[in-house]
């Protein structure tokens, strides 16, 4: 509520009878103090409570689930000052206090007066309940103490929860449970702290003194507390939307991967992009856009853990899900997504990638990684879907983000991942990939090629068979010979590799990935090349993926040993392989020419 402007007239409905109620016990209790005589020491009591509760109303105490400054601890000791000194103190000395400290603080004077009013209604209700009471034994004391802290406590929490139900136009039952929920465990220690107070009092006003000061201590200390943690919390918290920040998300992430290390279990992590979320912030402005990204927070607060890493980018963590539970989950939150009420004329979609632990990516920063290719491929394939990681696919999504760019190194660098989606599927051979690359960098390096051209053939040995991408599993994975069509599928795997490295600008490997299946005597394919017309690179790249075949158990036939590799690679050179490279290979291995001769005998 403010004080500025006409109030509405529903509202007047509710706050008119409240102020008169008030105004009117008010009068009533200072005209019963002022005519009832009192001794020094009860006065001086009456003004330390009435010091303590403005204390304790200028620095409420903070209470997480509570919108307000938080809640007082002035009605331990006003509801204290009913019981001990009557209701017409207890009244007086809160409403007082009350007044005092909001007009110091310069709060608001209609949510003061309103508060002042129920707070005297409250002590009103409270002292005429607690008249059928009139000992002080333990029993009487513990009765009025409680029925004095239910009747304060009942009559403020329905007056503000009916005021704030009709000026929020919200219905009143909803509003009052939300209210009791978030206050009745504080109320309950409150009303225990009461107890204690009168009976201290009771007994000594000294020793009640000494528990008024440790009160005001933990209110003081939990209002520093929560400052810090509030602090803590802005500092991990994306300010537009709630959700947490980019360092809260990589901590997390970090966490729940050491905890998916620990008990065996996996981890999946969504990725989250909304679709052209720059045409929205240009045709509608940002004020559109900042309540698109709120309200897209809105909804992911329902589907996991959320964070906004940046812009229009927002992540989600969904420990223990495996790959097809990720999936659907995605998909749901993107469903959930597409159905958001927004402005007229705003339509929103997104666009999602998945990687899960361990199946995928076993570091923080690969998790991320993979979700962000598999994301990448998302929205180069039509956008407003899920995406799962799957290296034959998004690596070279990958590759093609980075064509465009003028970091060649990084182009390599992306070039070379793409040599683990080949060798995934094919169930045969293993790291094979990884070996010719190793092997053919070796023989380069025996060649006495250059630094350059040795990381180069390196390169190429991994991407040789990247044209296997597009090659059938069925064919790939097939336990025995392949038939005559068969093959021809499978020798078109050079040209198809070409054509993905042509355009990524990752010269000269297009053109060693496309021959290295020529042979030296012209017999080869695609383009039947012979000699020194065919790419030294191809050449070793040739020897070393003819040697890793032969050393490699294949389910139709047991692998050769070293020695009897190395001796085939020999009695072919000169027809199938350059001879100079054989004999680097050989001689890298350390066979020489009569060990080989007497192998081949």
């Amino acid at each position: 509520m403010s004080s500025r402007g006409a109030l509405p007239v529903r509202l007047l409905a509710v706050l008119v009878p409240v102020w008169v109620a008030g105004l009117a016990l008010v009068v009533v209790a200072a005209h019963g103090f002022a005519t009832t005589p009192r001794e020094v020491a009860d006065l001086v009591g009456i003004a330390t409570l009435f010091v303590v509760v403005l204390i304790a109303e200028r620095h409420p105490v903070p209470v997480e689930g509570i919108d307000t400054r938080g809640v007082s601890l002035g009605v331990v000791f006003a509801v204290s000052a009913v019981v001990l000194f009557g209701w017409e103190t207890g009244a007086l000395v809160w409403v007082g206090a009350l007044v005092l400290a909001n007009l110091v603080d310069h709060r608001p004077l209609v949510r003061m007066s309103y508060n002042a009013a129920t707070f005297a209604i409250g002590c009103g209700a409270a002292g005429l309940l607690i008249l059928p009471f009139a000992g002080n034994g333990p029993g009487d004391l513990l009765a009025k103490v409680v029925i004095a802290f239910v009747a304060q406590f009942t009559v403020n929490w329905l007056l503000l929860s009916l005021v704030v139900s009709v000026s929020a136009e919200r219905s009143f039952v909803p509003v009052a449970w939300q209210n009791l929920q978030s206050v009745i465990v504080p109320v309950g220690l409150m009303a225990s702290a009461a107890l204690m107070l009168v009976v201290l009092w009771q007994r000594s006003p000294f020793f009640a003194a000494a528990l008024i000061g440790p009160l005001l201590a933990i209110a003081l200390y939990q209002r520093s507390t929560h400052r810090a943690m509030r602090a803590m919390r802005l500092a991990l918290t994306d300010p537009l939307t709630g959700l947490g920040n980019h360092r809260h998300f990589h901590e997390r992430l970090q966490r729940e991967l050491l905890d998916a290390q620990e008990r065996g279990g996996s981890l999946s992590l969504c990725l989250i992009d909304i679709d052209d979320f720059k045409k929205i912030n240009d045709r509608f402005g940002h004020p559109v856009g900042d309540r698109v990204l709120s309200q897209l927070a809105t909804r992911l607060r329902q589907g996991g853990e959320g964070f906004r890493l940046g812009g229009d980018e927002f992540a989600v963590l969904l420990p223990g899900y495996d790959q097809r539970e990720a999936q659907l989950a995605a998909a749901s939150i993107v469903e959930r997504l597409a159905s958001v009420s927004l402005d007229p004329g705003v339509d929103m979609t997104v666009s999602a990638g998945l990687a899960t632990y361990p199946s995928q990516g076993v570091g923080r920063d690969e998790l991320i990684r993979l979700a962000d290719s598999a994301l990448y491929w998302a929205k180069e394939h039509g956008k407003n879907q899920v995406r799962v990681y799957r290296p034959d696919v998004v690596e070279l999504a990958e590759l093609k983000k980075l064509a465009s760019g003028a970091d060649k190194a990084a182009r390599y660098r992306a070039a070379a991942s793409l040599a683990k989606a080949v060798d995934a599927r094919d169930v045969y051979t293993g790291s094979h990939s990884e070996r010719v690359s190793e092997l053919a960098a070796r023989i380069a390096v025996r060649l006495r090629l250059s630094d350059e051209l040795v990381e180069l053939t390196r390169l190429a040995g991994s991407l040789h068979d990247l044209g296997k991408l597009a090659i059938p599993e069925e064919i790939l994975r097939k336990p025995g010979p392949l038939s005559e069509a068969e093959r021809l599928v499978l020798e078109r795997h050079p040209q198809i590799g070409y054509r993905m490295l042509e355009s990524l600008g990752v010269d000269p490997l297009a053109e060693w990935v496309l021959h290295h299946h020529e042979r030296w005597d012209g017999a080869g394919y695609p383009d039947g090349l012979s000699g020194e017309q065919i790419p030294l690179g191809a050449r070793i790249i040739f020897v070393a993926d003819a040697y890793d075949a032969m050393t490699s158990d294949r389910v139709y036939r047991a692998r050769l040993t070293d020695e009897e590799a190395v001796a085939e690679l020999e009695r072919c050179a000169g027809t199938q392989f350059d001879p100079a490279v054989v004999a680097a290979l050989a001689e890298e291995l350390g066979y020489s020419k009569p060990a080989l001769r007497a192998v081949v005998a």
